[in-house]
């Protein structure tokens, strides 16, 4: 029979083995999360390398004019246009962050708390539209407002969601109203889809005749 003291030693070392499995197995844990993260960093600098012909950003103007619209909310990341999953991490916009809305006249400007602000000039906006994702981020079905805009030879998508977000419908009518007939815009595009139909249908019947 085994004796108290025996049976407490064994007791005791039980317990330090699984403490000695447990550290292992937290340390092997941290190594590779530090892993993943070093690979992600690596591949967030080599696409910021990549896109290093991506212009500065414009900076706020000192005096924009009075605001047509303000929201509050999150940014959740830029695109090239048309491409969700193709992020732009270039002068900062890959970061997520806060976010203040404002749009006037003069454009739109994205003031980021902790991140890089910048401002849209009203003749580089092309549409705004409802959307559900955009660089990883997917939310529901019209949770997301996106703005195509130019920035040097590229359009860009950038995706914000508002803290309340029944005001994206107003912000989608009323940069689409600014945008009316600039090339790249839902507009323009629609003009001249109608256009070539009508073409078309026009060939097509003095051809028949």
């Amino acid at each position: 029979m085994s004796t108290p003291w025996i049976f407490a030693a064994e007791q005791k070392s039980a317990e330090v083995t699984d403490w000695a499995a447990r550290i292992g197995w937290l340390v092997g844990l941290a190594l590779f999360v530090a892993l993943v993260y070093w690979l992600m960093r690596q591949g967030w600098k080599w696409r910021g390398t990549l896109q290093g012909d991506l212009p500065e950003l414009p900076a706020l103007p000192t005096g924009p004019g009075p605001a047509r619209l303000e929201l509050s909310g999150r940014y959740h990341g830029s695109t090239t246009a048309g491409q969700w999953l193709d992020r732009i991490v270039a002068h900062g916009l890959g970061t997520r962050s806060r976010v203040e809305l404002t749009l006037t006249d003069a454009g739109l400007s994205v003031v980021r708390p902790g991140a890089a602000d910048f401002f849209v000039p009203a003749e580089q906006l092309r549409e705004a539209r409802l959307d559900k994702g955009i660089a990883g981020k997917v939310l529901a079905e019209g949770g997301l407002l996106v703005v195509t805009w130019a920035h040097g030879e590229k359009l860009l998508d950038s995706g914000f969601r508002s803290d309340h977000a029944a005001e994206h419908t107003a912000w989608v009518e009323a940069i689409n109203s600014m945008t009316t007939g600039k090339p790249g815009s839902t507009t323009t595009s629609t003009t001249t889809s109608t256009t070539t139909s009508t073409t078309t249908d026009n060939t097509t019947e003095g051809a028949a005749r």
